[in-house]
């Protein structure tokens, strides 16, 4: 049994639709609902190792693992990886931890993810966070860009995606964009982002996500708050957590909010 104050690093083979993985994975054990975390493109699992820090939070056990083409974990076959190919590698990751009912937290891609798992699975889900994860077409705003600058060389595509994204006009844009390199491989960049756009456009994730049982929490950064459809998800009995100071990251921008608004909706009674 690890401490409170760590952690335990793993690594995984798994065999997904036949493609062979290296998972690479972050775990503490203990006697409460386990917290599963999903953490979005160009993120690692490390974006929510802290929470062996945050004193709220002992005695969950939690996973967090860095998605195929991602951080440390390897992949056979980078052209296969979409969010089809997450969610199934998610389940085998819950598999092998033996986790039936969880709490769920999954920001962007990992939001999708984690809400294409919460619908296909109702039933194993405690509650769900989304941070900023995708529930309507607008939110393609980092993953249309594989449709608005067409290239067919990934590398391309892949340097030109970092210098816009090094001058975004949002917080955190440019510490983001400074590792994207290190925690992505380019050739897995393109079915990502195509699955994230295809789903985000024809797969009504809206109804998906409102259709859901489970308490949920909605996180966005201040600068994203003209998203159109925060006063209808609200109305519909999810949670708002807006975070101050902050745009798409709220784990780079304002860890100690976005830490806090999870704990008090795992505790408040909102998570059940």
């Amino acid at each position: 049994m690890s401490s409170p104050e760590t952690f335990i690093y793993t690594q995984l083979p798994l065999t997904v639709e036949g493609v062979q993985l290296n998972v690479a994975a972050i775990y503490r054990q203990g006697a409460l609902a386990p917290i599963v975390f999903l953490h979005g493109f160009g993120s690692t699992k490390e974006d929510y190792a802290d929470i062996v820090q945050q004193a709220a939070f002992a005695g969950h056990p939690f996973v967090a693992y860095d998605a195929p083409g991602c951080g440390e974990s390897q992949c056979g076959d980078l052209s296969k990886i979409s969010i089809p190919f997450l969610l199934n590698t998610a389940l085998q990751v819950l598999e092998h931890f033996g986790i039936e009912r969880f709490h769920l937290v999954g920001h962007s891609m990992g939001g999708l993810t984690a809400l294409m798992l919460a619908h296909q699975f109702p039933e194993r889900v405690l509650s769900f966070v989304d941070i900023e994860g995708n529930i309507a077409p607008e939110d393609c705003f980092l993953s249309r860009q594989i449709v608005d600058y067409p290239t067919d060389d990934p590398e391309v595509f892949f340097a030109a995606f970092i210098a816009r994204t090094r001058q975004a006009p949002a917080y955190a844009s440019a510490l983001y964009s400074a590792s994207l390199r290190h925690k992505v491989r380019a050739g897995a960049v393109r079915g990502i982002f195509q699955s994230m756009v295809d789903l985000s456009d024809n797969a009504n994730l809206m109804g998906k996500f409102l259709g859901l049982k489970c308490p949920r929490m909605f996180m966005y950064g201040e600068q994203n708050a003209s998203l159109s459809y925060l006063s209808h998800i609200q109305a519909e009995g999810v949670r708002l957590a807006p975070i101050a100071q902050c745009g798409h990251f709220p784990m780079y921008s304002n860890p100690i909010a976005m830490w806090q608004q999870i704990a008090d909706f795992l505790s408040s009674g909102h998570s059940g």
